[in-house]
């Protein structure tokens, strides 16, 4: 995978509060078993009418708003454990989402696909969809080796936590398996240790 370490991008705010899983994407697309394609029903029942005409309201429909973060409202992924939501948000094009609340297991099914959860406060997210507001050019930059969200807009910053064995894998571009691999040689001289 592409290594993370710095992104620096305008945004695609999303100012709804309980976005849960099957609105991020709907149950009857689940029976794909390849990642590919989810992207494109990505909030479907959202961008898309019952005669599958775009919704000229819903942000994504709006040429306005690109880039490679989502800002959402509070309380975003919960719902089922369907991994599919974040397959639909990276095969979108979304690299980091940006919350001030995410459900525990969309938080792990997103960084499992290497999106970016970044969990700021109230009056932060409050100032970037305010920024935006103003502005759909701003942009917002996420420094995951200092682990810092700037809005760019303002110049104000925030901390943002995250896993640090997932950081690392983020840093490096290693999925699970790469980052064992990564660890061959201690592993093999802890084993020989042993023996």
């Amino acid at each position: 995978m592409e290594k993370f370490i710095t992104l620096t991008s305008t945004i695609v705010p999303l100012p709804i509060e309980n976005v849960d899983t099957d609105q991020i994407i709907p149950a009857r697309f689940l029976k794909a078993t390849s990642k590919e394609g989810f992207g494109d029903n990505l909030f479907r029942d959202w961008r898309y009418d019952k005669n599958d005409q775009p919704v000229e309201s819903f942000v994504l429909n709006n040429p306005v708003y690109k880039g490679e973060i989502l800002v959402a409202g509070k309380n975003f992924g919960s719902g089922s454990s369907r991994e599919h939501a974040a397959w639909a948000i990276a095969g979108y094009g979304f690299k980091v989402v940006v919350s001030n609340f995410f459900a525990d297991i969309f938080k792990n099914n997103a960084m499992n696909n290497f999106v970016l959860p970044v969990v700021v406060s109230d009056s932060f997210l409050a100032e970037i969809f305010e920024s935006v507001g103003e502005n759909p050019e701003i942009t917002l930059t996420v420094d995951l080796e200092n682990q810092q969200i700037t809005n760019n807009a303002t110049g104000n910053a925030e901390h943002f936590a995250i896993n640090a064995y997932k950081k690392e894998c983020f840093l490096n571009g290693f999925d699970d398996i790469d980052y064992l691999l990564s660890k061959k040689d201690k592993i093999v001289e802890y084993e020989n240790v042993l023996i």
